[in-house]
């Protein structure tokens, strides 16, 4: 990570293959178009270890470069201890997700726990549903989902910042 980075979000699904690989690349692209790419950085991980190491799933690779959206060189990692204290923000996918993270988070960063659905503000939805088990069409709203959730995000980051909305 950058130590020049004012702000270190985390994003967290289960296995770190669809949904939050998809949401680092999506929000990284939406950051460097505000200009924050070296002000916010951002870093995604699963709660589980079942893929550490390999690539995000290819739906989400194919659903992510059909909008633009390089995602091919991320690589699935597992939630560490130390990311409580790294991380600025640390925000699920689902409520699954967030009550494993609340349950290994120390009581001092319980703060920093969120949902990252929660950003999207004309979404009634609260969770980014897992799509791996479905078709390409889960895909295609996980990554609306998130789109939303990215641009509510960077909006938010940039009042916090100080900066103007463009």
């Amino acid at each position: 990570m950058e130590d020049s980075a004012s702000i270190r979000i985390l994003l967290v699904c289960m296995g770190n293959i669809c949904r939050s690989p998809t949401a680092e690349g999506v929000l990284r692209e939406r950051l460097r178009q505000a200009g924050l790419q070296g002000v916010v950085e951002t870093d995604s991980a699963g709660t589980h270890d079942y893929h550490i190491g390999k690539a995000p799933d290819p739906r989400a690779q194919d659903a992510a470069s059909q909008r633009g959206i390089d995602i091919s060189d991320l690589r699935a990692r597992q939630v560490e201890r130390s990311d409580f204290d790294e991380f600025d923000l640390i925000l699920a996918m689902d409520q699954d997700n967030f009550d494993l993270l609340r349950a290994d988070c120390p009581p001092k960063h319980a703060d920093k726990l969120g949902m990252f659905l929660d950003y999207a503000a004309q979404r009634r939805e609260r969770e980014v549903p897992d799509p791996y088990f479905g078709g390409r069409q889960g895909f295609e709203l996980v990554y609306d989902l998130i789109e939303e959730a990215s641009e509510g995000l960077v909006d938010d980051l940039k009042q916090r910042l100080g900066r103007s909305r463009s």
